[in-house]
């Protein structure tokens, strides 16, 4: 098993609840999508996922272990994890190459993780994940002097280069165009499926995760409000889930894409199935 968790919530100092009664597993080999409005919890659940939050009440297990355990077995457990940000945590000055390199840096012993900041270790390496993103040319190119939907890809090849066991995407094709970002969605499934890991990944277009994973987890209000085949979701779920953010808007036909739900891509012919 992936992962699995019981009845977890997570409420922040302050009193605000970010989850409750988050009940879900997955099976090794599984794409997720976990869907909802903007404020629904997504982005709390992945990091609740990746180890980056501790659950204040449930019971959780993440890649086999308790994510609660503290010192090597936490840090060992998070080089299983690669995640995928929306805005790619990557300094301004470093080299993309440095950039990719970090997906092992939890993997390697010190002295390579040193010695690499000043001399790239494994350069074929990088250069071939980033040519899984169309930016091999980018290789010794300053981050600073990237686009944002080309920092996005550099996070995703930094993930590729770490092999992970469990991807975690918040909204990774957000700055890309809709082909490219159908592209490079498909790579992500393609990449989880090859390796047999478990790909969680929240996502605004809606049609992109029907069309892409197979299974969606509509969140709303910290809450799950469904977990079903991606084909099994209806337009009437989506429209319920995202009912607050259509409120106001003006009358359109009844079909997500044209309800407001920042559902709508520009999906090409040929989709993920």
């Amino acid at each position: 098993m992936s992962f699995f968790l019981h009845n977890v919530g997570l409420t922040h100092s302050n009193s605000y609840v970010a989850l409750a009664d988050i009940s879900v597993q997955a099976q090794q080999g599984e794409s997720i999508a976990l869907i909802g409005p903007s404020g629904a919890g997504k982005t709390t659940l992945l990091n609740t996922l990746g180890t980056a939050l501790i659950p204040t009440q449930g019971t959780m297990k993440v890649l086999g272990q308790q994510p609660a355990a503290a010192g090597a077995a936490l840090r060992q457990l998070r080089t299983r994890i690669g995640t995928v940000h929306q805005a790619a945590p990557i300094p301004p000055r470093q080299r993309v190459i440095t950039a990719v390199l970090a997906g092992k840096l939890g993997q390697w012993p010190t002295w390579k993780s040193l010695v690499s900041l000043v001399y790239p270790q494994d350069i074929s390496g990088a250069r071939q994940a980033l040519e899984r993103v169309h930016l091999a040319d980018k290789l010794f190119v300053r981050c600073d002097q990237l686009s944002g939907g080309q920092l996005q890809r550099v996070g995703i090849a930094r993930m590729l280069y770490q092999e992970a066991q469990l991807i975690l995407a918040d909204e990774p094709v957000s700055a890309l165009d809709p082909t490219l970002a159908l592209e490079t969605v498909q790579l992500l499934v393609q990449e989880a499926k090859a390796r047999n890991a478990t790909l969680v990944a929240s996502l605004h277009a809606v049609e992109l995760a029907r069309t892409c994973f197979d299974r969606l987890i509509g969140i709303r209000d910290g809450r799950i409000f469904f977990d079903a085949p991606a084909h099994a979701v209806s337009d009437a779920q989506l429209q319920v889930l995202y009912a607050a953010e259509t409120v106001g808007a003006q009358a359109a036909p009844s079909n997500v894409a044209a309800a407001g739900t920042v559902a709508a891509v520009s999906m090409p012919a040929h989709g993920c199935r």
